[in-house]
C-alpha cells in the first residue's frame, strides 16, 4: 500500500503511525475483510490486524456477495472493509442485504469502501448504498487503520480526488423542495422523531437528551399531531421514506 490521504485531512495518528496511537488511546475495532483476492485479504489482515498494536481485530473475511452476508450477520463487526467488484452481485449488493444491520439502533454495522477501482460511478453507488466512505488500496496500512475509526465513530471518510465526486453528485442534483410537513418541527422534535425511527425506546431517548421520559412523550404526541400520524410504526415510515433515520 502507497501514499494516500483523506477527505477529511491528515490522519490524527502520531508520526510513527497508528499502533502507537490506537495502544495509548485503548481503542478496540472488530473489523471484517472482504475482497475477492486472498492474497489482498492477507496482506491487509496483515497491515493493520495487529490488535496489541493497532487496535484492529479482524474477526472475518470474505470473497463473494454471500459469504460476506453470512459473515457480517454472524459477527456483527463495527466496521466492514468492502471492495466494490464482488461475485454475486457487488458491493452494492452487500449493502443492499445489510441495510438492517447499518439501521441497527444498538449496534449499527458500519461499511467502509476499499477498493482498486477511483470510478466515479462506483464511488456513488456504493455511497447511496450506505457507505460511510470510499478509499483506494492505494491508502496506507496507517491511514486505513485511522479511516476505520473514523468510520467506526460515524464520520464520512473519503480519499480527496473520491470525495469530489460526491460533492460533484450532490451538486448536480436539483436542490430538495421544502418539506412543509417537517418545517413545522421544532429542533428537538426533530431529533425525537429521529430516535424513534431508530428504533430507541422513550427511555433511551430521555438518557440520550438529557431529558424526562415524560418530555419525550410530549414530543412524540407534538410529532404524530403535527404530521397527522396515528403510531410511531407509521412515523418510522415516514422518516425512512425521507430519509431522516
Amino acid at each position: 500500500m502507497s501514499d494516500a490521504t483523506e477527505a477529511n485531512g491528515p490522519a490524527n495518528g502520531p508520526a510513527n503511525g497508528p499502533a502507537e496511537g490506537a495502544d495509548k488511546a485503548g481503542r478496540r475495532v472488530r473489523v471484517v475483510l472482504v475482497d475477492d483476492h486472498r492474497m489482498f485479504r492477507t496482506g491487509v489482515q496483515a497491515e493493520i490486524g495487529q490488535t496489541e498494536q493497532t487496535g484492529v481485530e479482524v474477526v472475518g473475511e470474505a470473497a463473494d456477495v454471500d459469504q460476506a452476508v453470512s459473515v457480517i450477520t454472524a459477527t456483527r463487526p463495527e466496521v466492514v472493509l468492502l471492495d466494490v467488484h464482488l461475485p454475486g452481485g457487488g458491493g452494492v449488493e452487500v449493502l443492499r442485504r445489510c441495510a438492517p444491520l447499518m439501521a441497527d439502533a444498538e449496534q449499527p454495522v458500519r461499511f467502509l469502501a476499499l477498493s482498486v477501482s477511483d470510478a466515479a460511478e462506483d464511488v456513488i453507488g456504493v455511497i447511496r448504498g450506505g457507505a460511510r466512505g470510499y478509499v483506494t488500496k492505494t491508502i496506507t496500512g496507517t491511514d486505513l487503520v485511522d479511516s476505520i475509526f473514523r468510520v467506526q465513530e460515524g464520520d464520512a471518510v473519503f480519499s480527496p480526488r473520491l470525495a469530489g465526486f460526491v460533492l460533484d453528485a450532490f451538486a448536480s442534483t436539483d436542490a430538495p423542495p421544502v418539506d412543509e410537513d417537517l418545517d413545522r418541527l421544532t429542533q428537538r422534535e426533530r431529533e425525537v422523531l429521529r430516535l424513534i425511527a431508530r428504533g430507541y425506546a422513550y427511555k433511551e431517548i430521555a438518557k440520550q437528551l438529557f431529558i424526562s421520559v415524560k418530555t419525550v412523550e410530549s414530543h412524540v404526541s407534538a410529532v404524530l399531531r403535527k404530521l397527522q400520524l396515528s403510531n410511531r410504526h407509521e412515523l418510522t415510515r415516514w422518516a425512512t421514506a425521507r430519509r431522516l433515520v
